[in-house]
């Protein structure tokens, strides 16, 4: 589908990031500009000690970096999940189709959002779908490449994790946010 929304898998085996970015034509991005670009969004902050130049360059060995037009699905709703997404530019739909209803947007991703990583971690299905509004650049984390990096490279995984444990607190304290002003409306 040229410009389509592009990627519909069905429920099952997870689709590995290779079937995926067949799927929405994804290009491979140079690995050192999109190191380039991981670097400058993820440097600094909290674990800007742990998460230093060395530390990046090493993680951006255990991931894939890709180019993906806008109007590609890159996760869908249900299906299990096998790899994560780092948004490196560009801005990415999320949404949640309810069993009864329309579709809700749940939020707009931009650079330095993570996606997926809830299905990466948990082994459990996709929460929601994820459609790029742009052209994107991506940093791509498979499970196999998450599970050579603990073997291979522990201090890094445990910073790594930790971050996606803080970016997951952070997630969970807006839900929570949200909820709260919900019922007190009620």
């Amino acid at each position: 589908m040229e410009g389509g929304i592009v990627g519909e898998s069905g429920v099952g085996r997870a689709p590995s990031w290779a079937t995926r970015a067949a799927e929405v034509q994804a290009r491979a991005l140079d690995a050192r500009e999109g190191g380039d670009l991981l670097a400058a969004l993820w440097s600094g902050g909290r674990l800007e000690q742990a998460f230093d130049a060395g530390a990046l360059r090493r993680l951006a060995g255990y991931l894939q970096f890709a180019r993906v037009g806008a109007g590609r699905r890159l996760i869908v709703q249900d299906e299990p999940g096998d790899f994560m997404l780092i948004v490196l530019d560009g801005r990415i739909g999320v949404e949640r189709v309810p069993d009864v209803g329309t579709p809700s947007q749940i939020v707009e991703a931009h650079a330095g959002d993570v996606l997926g990583d809830m299905a990466l971690l948990d082994d459990g299905p996709r929460f929601s779908t994820c459609t790029t509004r742009s052209e994107c650049g991506l940093a791509v984390l498979e499970t196999e490449a998450l599970a050579r990096l603990m073997r291979e490279d522990p201090h890094l995984a445990l910073v790594l994790m930790a971050a996606l444990a803080r970016r997951l607190s952070l997630r969970v304290r807006r839900v929570s946010a949200r909820l709260s002003a919900l019922l007190s409306d009620a």
